[in-house]
C-alpha cells in the first residue's frame, strides 16, 4: 500500500474533518487540565481529593483501606488497557483483510478500489486506541509509584517526613489519574473515528457529539455539583 493509494477518494472535506478532530482533541485535554480558576473540570477537582487522601492516611492505622483502593485503581487501568489491546488487534484484522474491505466499499458506494479508503479511516480510530492503551499503562505504572511512596511513609504521624513523603504519593497519584482520563478521552475520540467510515461530514457531527459528551462530563455533570458541594441530589 502506497501514500497514492491512502489518499485517492480522501478530498478537502476530509481533510477538515481530520484536522478538526485533532484540534478538539488536543483542546479538550489541554483545557480540562488547565481549566479556569473560576470553573474547574472534574479532574482537577478529584486531583486536591486525591491530596486531602493522602493527607488523612497519614493517620489512618492501619492502612489496609488505602491498599485496597490504590489495587481497584490499577485493575481500572489494567482492565482498560487489555480492552484497547483486544480492540486494536480486532482493528488490524480488518485493516489487513483487503477483499472484505472492498467488498464493503462496494456496497457502500458503489465504487471500485475503496478498500484502501476504508483502510485509511480506520487507521484513525487505531492510532487513537494505541494512544489509549500507552496512557492507561503509563497510568497503571504511575500507580505502581505512588503505590511505593505510600508503603515509605511512616507508620508516626509525627514524623517529619511522614506528609511531605504523603504529599508526594497524592501528586504521583494524580498524575495517573491525568493519564487515565486522558486514555478514556482517547477511547472516546476512537469510537468517534468509526463515524468517518460515513464520510466526512458524519464524522464532523461525530466531533461535535463527543466533544459535548467529554465536555459535559468534566464542566457540568451532576457528579460534578456534588463535588463542589453545590447539590444534594444523590441520584446523578
Amino acid at each position: 500500500m502506497n501514500l497514492l493509494n491512502l489518499t485517492h477518494g480522501l478530498d478537502w472535506l476530509d481533510a477538515l474533518a481530520i484536522a478538526t478532530f485533532f484540534a478538539v482533541w488536543l483542546w479538550l485535554g489541554w483545557r480540562i487540565g488547565h481549566p479556569s480558576a473560576a470553573r474547574p473540570s472534574v479532574t482537577v477537582l478529584m486531583s486536591d481529593y486525591r491530596l486531602q487522601w493522602m493527607a488523612v492516611m497519614v493517620t489512618r492505622q492501619p492502612r489496609i483501606f488505602d491498599a485496597q483502593i490504590m489495587m481497584s485503581l490499577r485493575q481500572s487501568t489494567s482492565f482498560f488497557a487489555s480492552a484497547c489491546l483486544l480492540a486494536i488487534g480486532g482493528l488490524l484484522a480488518l485493516i489487513g483483510n483487503v477483499d472484505v474491505l472492498d467488498g464493503v466499499a462496494m456496497r457502500l458506494s458503489n465504487t471500485e478500489n475503496g478498500g484502501a479508503v476504508l483502510q485509511t479511516k480506520l487507521f484513525l480510530a487505531l492510532f487513537m486506541l494505541g494512544n489509549a492503551f500507552l496512557k492507561f499503562v503509563w497510568a497503571n505504572r504511575v500507580f505502581g509509584y505512588c503505590s511505593v511512596v505510600m508503603g515509605a511513609v511512616p507508620d508516626d504521624p509525627a514524623h517529619q517526613q511522614s506528609m511531605p513523603l504523603a504529599m508526594k504519593a497524592g501528586k504521583l497519584n494524580g498524575r495517573a489519574a491525568m493519564n487515565f482520563n486522558a486514555g478514556l478521552r482517547s477511547m472516546y475520540f476512537a469510537l468517534c473515528a468509526l463515524a468517518w467510515l460515513g464520510g466526512a461530514l458524519v464524522l464532523l457531527v461525530g466531533i461535535a457529539v463527543t466533544a459535548w459528551v467529554v465536555w459535559s462530563r468534566e464542566f457540568s455533570s451532576a457528579s460534578r455539583e456534588i463535588i463542589l458541594g453545590n447539590s444534594s441530589d444523590t441520584d446523578a
